[in-house]
């Protein structure tokens, strides 16, 4: 019973998504803007199912996969599965984020067993913290708070999105794109 009731669940929400995609694009703008919305909360489900351990960079899959719908719209033909369609785009995303990923990861060399290089004195500890403190002055308040209090002072999403008033998305968000933006200063700086 409760298979067939997720199953025309799956058929409703296909049938949903389908007639207000028809809808926008014979020029309803707000119909459009249902269907991405709701489409945008589908997506987020498919793509946590599929990166339980990257789990920051949803978000990201998420605004990309919605613009390549958005962009590749008129390639849908309605005798087909809408879903089947976006799953589609979805995937090409996600191969595209794992390869780069793998290549970026290829490209680390892996820690060295001896624990000497953990060892630091006082003065190392003072300048990471000054040159750290520089780095996050850099980003913005929407990066640098989440960052800030997630990373370094260890609050949870939840926690942090309440302190702030952003919502749990953006703090994730936030804390993605800082930590881009960071890493991409300190190569410009090498």
């Amino acid at each position: 019973m409760e298979r067939i009731q997720k199953d025309l669940r799956i058929v409703q929400s296909e049938e949903r998504l389908k007639n207000l995609l028809g809808q926008g694009l014979a020029g309803d703008g707000a119909a459009y803007h249902s269907f991405l919305k709701e489409l945008s909360a589908h997506l987020r489900g498919f793509f946590r199912k599929k990166l339980f351990r990257w789990s920051d960079d949803v978000e990201d899959l998420v605004q990309e996969t919605l613009l390549a719908v958005h962009n590749q719209r008129h390639t849908y033909r309605p005798d087909q599965p809408l879903t089947a369609w976006v799953h589609a785009i979805a995937r090409y995303k996600l191969v595209d984020l794992l390869r780069s990923k793998s290549s970026r990861e290829a490209m680390n060399d892996p820690l060295d067993d001896e624990l000497e290089i953990f060892a630091s004195s006082d003065t190392d500890v003072a300048d990471a913290r000054r040159d750290l403190g520089k780095l996050l002055a850099g980003l913005p308040d929407r990066q640098r708070l989440p960052i800030v209090h997630v990373k370094l002072e260890g609050l949870s999403v939840m926690e942090v999105a309440q302190m702030t008033g952003m919502s749990e998305s953006a703090v994730k968000v936030g804390v993605h794109r800082g930590l881009k933006a960071l890493a991409a200063k300190m190569r410009e700086d090498l």
